[in-house]
Order: C-alpha cells, then sequence, then structure tokens
C-alpha cells in the first residue's frame, strides 16, 4: 500500500505523520508526505518527533505537484482549519482534521509551541494506530 499525507506546508503534520506511519507500517507500506505550498521542515516537528526516537531530520517539504498520485493507493489529509490540497485522480480517501501546531502568535513561547507540537504529534499517532488495525490497512497490504 502507498500511502501520501497531505497537509499545506508539509512541514509539520505530514512530516511527523510519514515519520510515524514508517515506523508502525514498516515495510507494509511506503509513505510519502506533501504539502500543497510547501515550506520546510518545522524544528519543533523534528523535535517532537526525536523524542519518540524517530529521526526526521533528513525530511525536507515537498509539493503535492512532485508525486505521481497515479500511483497513491490512498491520501490522508490533515488539515483542519485551512483549505487541504486537492489530489485529481481517483483514490481512497482519509480526512484527519488535525490543528496546525505552527503558529507565528507572539504570545506563545517555545514551551507552548512544544506542547502543541506533542499534542499533534500524538493524536497523529494514535490515528495511525488505529488505521493499522483496519480492514482497509489490512485489505492493502495483504499479499505482500
Amino acid at each position: 500500500m502507498k500511502i501520501l499525507f497531505l497537509c499545506v506546508a508539509n512541514s509539520a503534520r505530514s512530516q511527523m505523520a510519514e515519520g510515524l506511519a514508517r515506523q508502525i507500517f514498516g515495510k507494509d507500506a511506503e509513505v510519502l508526505s506533501a504539502g500543497s505550498v510547501p515550506t520546510t521542515v518545522n524544528p519543533y516537528a523534528r523535535e517532537a518527533m526525536a523524542e519518540v526516537g524517530i529521526d526526521i531530520s533528513g525530511h525536507a517539504s515537498k509539493s503535492v505537484d512532485s508525486i505521481d498520485v497515479s500511483t497513491i493507493d490512498l491520501v490522508v489529509t490533515l488539515c483542519a482549519e485551512e483549505v487541504c490540497p486537492v489530489v485529481p485522480v481517483r483514490v481512497q480517501r482519509l480526512h484527519w482534521p488535525i490543528a496546525d501546531p505552527a503558529s507565528n502568535d507572539p504570545a506563545l513561547t517555545p514551551s507552548d509551541l512544544r506542547a502543541r507540537f506533542r499534542a499533534a504529534r500524538d493524536q497523529i499517532k494514535s490515528k495511525i494506530e488505529a488505521f493499522a488495525e483496519t480492514e482497509m490497512f489490512q485489505a492493502g497490504t495483504s499479499g505482500r
């Protein structure tokens, strides 16, 4: 099964989802992430993932336009309050609305931001673990 995680900037949620899914699914899935307006991987995302033993320091933000979506089996969008990227092909889709942990709010301290990234990471992890137990995932990985 080939899974693509999407958010807008491909800097936090989809990057964390990619790292978590690779660890949780192992060889049962090929995992990618991308965004509609890619920027750079957020340092707080790298830090939150390192706390759980997953290194995403080598990840780079990618545009959904750089992905051959015709080869994707499942698209998981992670946008909450913003407009998610659209993939114009017929593909199975899931939508997991996770609030963007990144913020330009000057009132948020580094500690606040770390807490937001940890919360998003943990929400994504729970959803990926639950998805790994579904019939959809099991059917998509059977025979491998």
